[in-house]
């Protein structure tokens, strides 16, 4: 229910009796009133003023007072040129309270019966999970409790990139450098495990192209390069990757395991599936801490060569042609983009053709009609000309594509490599976060008395609200630095600052019910400026939560927790609470203090944040 509705109902009636003129009321724009002004929610007049042929402020004013007449919830309005600002009856304060603490699923709406995907996490199983997943990883759980939300049915999945070239860098590493050592040898996390032979090939293959260079073979290809390109540094950096494919022994053996991969060869198999295995059972620790599952997981070993049903369907449709070579390609340059090959000429994919198949299978296994993809901004292109092939083939999904772009994270300390051994470790920066919420918890000295297991507890939902909070109030597409000092920052714009205002919350409710107090709002009572503040913020609520779903934003809900809490800790220093001045006021500051809680609560569970009662 829109707790404006009758508001709205009585403008429209309001237009039509004083100006005989229809209004359709999604033409019927109500906000807030901005706090420099007086009033409670605001109208704006300006749609109507050409058709009226009247100025703005005696529109505003002539509305304004039918309003006040005939509508007992407004009782007093001003204009300020075509802003019809109003105010509203202690009377419609407290029944809209009353419905939403009648409403144990506030802010939700009803089922939808659509069927939504939401892919994220989606790594590659040479080195365990970072702080850019957890990004990814962060959006794409809070988007798709979101979308819950919002009433659609969601579906979790990720696609696991556990082939390539990649994958047998570790494992040629494991086999030339490992001993046959194991995660439990080592005492290892096992995918961590793995991710130290990914940084150990590098670091061998570094030391064989820098002996290269100092060769006879490396000094003449040098000499007959620097003809036409007199920068060292740049010949070096350029001829790497041709140096790994045509000289360099370690790159070898990494290409021949790969072609024994897809020839089937049992013991590169059997090697590859045990080296992922340690590896998945490492993310599923990591994903456990997160607070994250998923419903459906899928795989590119499966998936690399779907897309073959795909490529008929375009080139029967004559939306693909076939070159020479025999090569198979798409022209999007109408579209503003380019030629774009999707199966090679022997016959193999490429990337694109197995997105393409991938899009269809899920279709067929999921019966879903909007995908949302939680991917880096680097493939905003792929996802662009992907989704218009899917587009031009008719697919009947094709529609409900997003790519929910986001921008990389860095640290203070600069940016990440996975190869150099540089990246933060998803772990690791779980750990740390803790740990800062440990010593603030020192500083503050407020649950020393409790028992050691909770106070773990207490300080895992504080670290882990701090890092996700952190995060996630970045609108995604803007690139981010993440500071896990501040984001533990009970004063800042923090997750612990936000759960600091619930916990104060069930300070008074637990207070409350020591003293026997009702939880029964009266009718008869007088509400207060900051307390309408906090209602006004309540009321905005489910809204809010649609707006997320519509726009794939997660921020929209980090920041409105943000105000919510901000509101309250200001009312929490200058409104008198349990000592009010009357028992009525008393009544419905604990009333409505628990309802800003559970809105809160509600708020942080759908960004995957849990609240602790203490702090």
């Amino acid at each position: 229910m829109n707790l404006l509705d009758g508001l709205i109902s009585s403008f429209v009636t309001g237009v039509s009796a004083l100006y005989n003129l229809q209004v359709e009321r999604r033409d019927v724009a109500i906000n807030q009133t901005k706090s420099e002004f007086t009033g409670d929610y605001t109208v704006l007049i300006f749609p109507f003023v050409k058709t009226l042929g009247k100025a703005p402020e005696s529109i505003g004013s002539e509305i304004g007072e039918w309003l006040v007449q005939n509508n007992q919830d407004v009782v007093a309005h001003n204009t300020i040129k075509g802003f019809l600002n109003l105010s509203m009856s202690d009377a419609f304060w407290t029944r809209a309270l009353r419905v939403i603490i009648s409403d144990t699923k506030f802010g939700y709406s009803p089922r939808t019966g659509e069927k939504v995907m939401v892919e994220f996490s989606s790594p590659n199983t040479n080195k365990p999970l970072h702080l850019g997943h957890i990004r990814n990883i962060l959006l794409g759980w809070s988007t798709s409790r979101i979308l819950n939300a919002c009433g659609h049915d969601v579906v979790k999945v990720q696609i696991i990139n556990d082939r390539g070239i990649a994958i047998c860098k570790s494992m040629v590493a494991w086999q030339k450098f490992g001993n046959d050592a194991t995660p439990a040898s080592t005492n290892m996390k096992s995918d961590h495990f793995v991710g130290e032979y990914y940084v150990a090939f590098e670091k061998a293959f570094q030391a064989e192209y820098g002996a290269w260079q100092l060769s006879d073979l490396g000094k003449s290809t040098y000499i007959d390069k620097k003809k036409v390109d007199q920068d060292e540094d740049v010949f070096f950096k350029d001829f790497k990757n041709i140096y790994f494919n045509s000289f360099s022994a370690l790159g070898i053996e990494a290409k021949e395991m790969l072609l024994r991969w897809e020839a089937g060869d049992a013991d590169t198999k059997a090697l590859w599936q045990k080296m992922n295995q340690w590896v998945y059972d490492g993310f599923e620790v990591t994903y456990d801490r997160l607070g994250v599952n998923f419903d459906k997981l899928y795989y590119e070993s499966d998936t690399y060569l779907l897309g073959k049903k795909v490529i008929d369907k375009g080139l029967q449709s004559g939306q693909f042609y076939r070159q020479e070579d025999g090569s198979v390609w798409v022209d999007l340059e109408d579209a503003g983009m380019d030629r774009k090959i999707l199966l090679r000429s022997d016959g193999s994919s490429v990337y694109m053709t197995q997105d393409l198949g991938t899009a269809l299978q899920r279709y067929e296994d999921l019966g879903v009609k909007k995908m949302i993809y939680t991917v880096a901004d680097e493939q905003d292109y792929h996802f662009k000309v992907l989704f218009e092939i899917l587009k031009r083939l008719g697919e009947p999904y094709a529609t409900g594509l997003h790519h929910l772009s986001y921008g990389m994270i860095d640290l203070t300390t600069g940016k990440m490599k996975s190869r150099e051994g540089t990246v933060v470790d998803a772990d690791d920066l779980i750990a740390e976060v803790i740990n800062e919420a440990r010593e603030m918890s020192i500083e503050r000295g407020e649950i020393a008395v409790l028992p050691p297991a909770e106070q773990d507890d207490i300080l895992r939902k504080i670290g882990l609200a701090a890092l996700k909070f952190f995060i996630i109030k970045v609108q995604p597409k803007k690139r981010m630095t993440f500071n896990p000092e501040e984001s533990v920052d009970m004063q800042g714009q923090t997750g612990p600052y936000i759960q600091n205002a619930y916990v104060r919350i069930q300070s008074i409710l637990r207070k409350a019910n020591a003293d026997g107090q009702s939880m029964a709002l009266a009718d008869d009572i007088s509400w207060e400026q900051q307390e309408k503040v906090l209602l006004r913020h309540l009321f905005q609520f489910p809204n809010l939560i649609k707006e997320a779903g519509d726009k794939y934003e997660p921020s929209l809900i980090a920041n409105y927790s943000y105000e919510l809490a901000k509101d309250f800790h200001r009312f929490y220093h200058d409104v008198r609470i349990l000592n009010a001045e009357t028992d009525n006021a008393k009544q419905s500051r604990i009333i409505l203090s628990k309802t800003v809680g559970q809105v809160l609560a509600t708020a942080f569970d759908l960004l995957g944040i849990e609240m602790p009662d203490r702090m």
